[in-house]
């Protein structure tokens, strides 16, 4: 039996068809240390991991030594392979033949663990990762230490790593003289500053046109954390920007490197569903998939004052995406706005749903919609030319994260220019699923798959496919804190994990629709027409888009007639809540 290799130059003498087939078999994937879970203290340098993230910056190309001779003192030479390495491999008495070299080219990705990924599945990933006689602790934790504070413990054992690589007390010095002050949370540059993401550089060697900006990755490959890669130890007389020299080389024992050899696109950021982690029995069934809805179903009207018409609103908006794209239209996106939320229970609501909602989804991010967030929070990314970074913004998420914007929090008062910036950068999101990239001298709009759901007491002020006014039951507001406990009681862990398989089940479902039934919505649209003079194309999409989520929603695979009319019939009583809101709360 084959196994996959340990070391770049048992890589590079294999047979690439070999490794590539090794690397297709989920077990033997499963089987690396993920780097996501796994303290870097308890990994050697050029270990073979994995890592798992989103990524969050591209860099420029870089040239290396891929194969370079080594002359040793007594003249002797030999070849060397440089390619998966960071680090020249020679000895004390040993120099490069630079006559005796071929160049390669790789290209180094700025990967950070999937923002916003909920506490369930980090556990489930630490679960799938915990490796044989080696207990293993979530990175995370110290990441969020790096940002607290820089204890004088960690600093030594960062300064003897140093000391390691040093050959003279002159060098010493230099390192000394070319620390820079760049902050941590600088460096790590997570999208979301208060769930700090772990970071990771990635170094890749081919298929470069395939990598894209927010793209879910999951890489094989070598881990480097040499200490002589901290930008402390580089020659500084050699840069023309140190700020920039040290952005670009962090420390390995912050940022690690990894050279990638395999990598395998994420569709979603469910471990339940990931073919290279430990998988649960999930409803593979259309039966079991329409069983799951109704109990989804009775738990959102539950905890939305036993309003159905909402609840199947918000089971549309959970399993949407973005399943085509046209020049004008993202194609399938369901932003929901509910608002006309009851008096009595307006404050705070917005924040206990989104902490139920964080159980059954892999990625969510509630974000309160304050003026000193909306006016001083950086929404979109933002290049940084004094050290060649990209740097993140809270909008930069990966695909399928819900973003969950709490408009109650907003109260009367001034929006800066910056504020004015940031809810237009919402309403692209909302209206495009695209998040404009400022380069200072340019902008460029990246595709994205952002679910957005919109709270507020009034319509929004931020659009949305779908506003829709809550009904709540009087009795249902009196007892919602009962609800939600019950709510919470009802979610136990063998139905939380059929839930949380059913939503991203039903959201990579494909689906169809007949043309007999193409021909009946022609006719039904020209009626609404009719009826109405004001609809148009916007209000058909919206109808079909609906349907479409109504029938995955129930396990169908195919629209039919019934799902048809029951999208036409939410749709009308969608519109009679809003023509029976106070003018007051329209305008708002």
């Amino acid at each position: 039996m084959m196994s996959l290799p340990k070391t770049p130059e048992e890589l590079v003498s294999m047979d690439t068809a070999s490794w590539q087939l090794l690397l297709q078999d989920p077990n033997q994937w499963q089987n690396i240390p993920l780097l996501n879970h796994t303290p870097l203290h308890k990994l050697k340098d050029q270990t073979l991991v994995r890592f798992r993230g989103m990524v969050q910056d591209m860099m420029d190309q870089e040239i290396y030594l891929e194969r370079y001779g080594v002359k040793s003192a007594d003249g002797i030479m030999r070849l060397q392979q440089g390619k998966y390495r960071d680090c020249l491999n020679l000895d004390k008495d040993e120099q490069v033949d630079y006559d005796n070299v071929v160049h390669g080219e790789r290209r180094t990705l700025f990967v950070v663990s999937v923002p916003g990924l909920n506490d369930w599945a980090k556990q489930h990933e630490h679960k799938c990762n915990v490796q044989e006689d080696e207990p293993m602790v979530s990175n995370s934790h110290g990441v969020k230490r790096v940002l607290q504070e820089e204890s004088s413990e960690e600093q030594m054992e960062v300064d003897s790593h140093k000391r390691q690589c040093l050959e003279s007390p002159q060098q010493l010095e230099l390192a000394k003289s070319n620390a820079t002050t760049l902050a941590a949370s600088y460096l790590l540059n997570s999208p979301l500053p208060e769930r700090p993401s772990m970071a990771c550089m990635v170094k890749v060697y081919e298929n470069f046109d395939n990598f894209s900006l927010n793209s879910l990755l999951d890489f094989v490959g070598f881990l480097s954390v040499h200490p002589a890669l901290d930008a402390a130890l580089l020659e500084a007389d050699t840069a023309e920007n140190l700020t920039e020299l040290a952005a670009q080389h962090p420390s390995p024992l912050l940022i690690p490197r990894l050279h990638a050899f395999g990598v395998q696109p994420l569709p979603h950021a469910n471990p339940l569903l990931d073919r290279s982690l430990q998988q649960p029995s999930v409803p593979a069934t259309l039966p079991a998939m329409a069983s799951l809805h109704k109990d989804l179903r009775m738990l959102l009207k539950l905890c939305l004052f036993d309003d159905e018409l909402a609840a199947d609103y918000l089971i549309c908006h959970l399993i949407s995406t973005v399943y085509s794209r046209s020049e004008l239209q993202s194609i399938g996106k369901c932003a929901l706005n509910l608002c006309n939320l009851p008096k009595s229970r307006v404050e705070g609501y917005a924040r206990q749903l989104s902490e139920l909602l964080a159980l059954l989804l892999p990625a969510s991010h509630y974000l309160p919609m304050s003026l000193d967030t909306l006016n001083t929070a950086a929404f979109a990314p933002k290049k940084d030319y004094e050290t060649s970074k990209l740097v993140s913004g809270l909008l930069q998420l990966a695909p399928h994260t819900h973003l969950i914007l709490d408009e109650t929090c907003l109260q009367q008062g001034k929006l800066e220019a910056s504020g004015v910036q940031a809810v237009q950068h919402l309403a692209n999101l909302i209206n495009h699923q695209q998040l404009k990239c400022d380069f200072q001298y340019y902008h460029i709009d990246y595709n994205v798959d952002i679910p957005v759901l919109i709270f507020s007491e009034g319509r929004s002020m931020l659009p949305s496919d779908f506003v829709l006014p809550l009904n709540a039951d009087s009795k249902a507001i009196e007892i919602h804190a009962e609800s939600m406990q019950a709510a919470q009681h009802y979610l136990q862990p063998e139905r939380l994990q059929q839930l949380r398989s059913y939503l991203t089940l039903a959201r990579t479902a494909s689906y169809n629709v007949s043309d007999a039934l193409t021909e009946q919505i022609q006719q039904d649209f020209v009626q609404m027409r009719q009826a109405n003079a004001k609809s148009n194309a916007d209000d058909l999409h919206g109808l079909l888009v609906l349907s479409r989520l109504l029938g995955i929603a129930r396990g169908q695979v195919e629209l039919d007639k019934n799902t048809w009319d029951m999208a036409m019939k939410f749709e009308a009583q969608r519109r009679q809540r809003l023509q029976a809101l106070p003018k007051s709360q329209v305008s708002n």
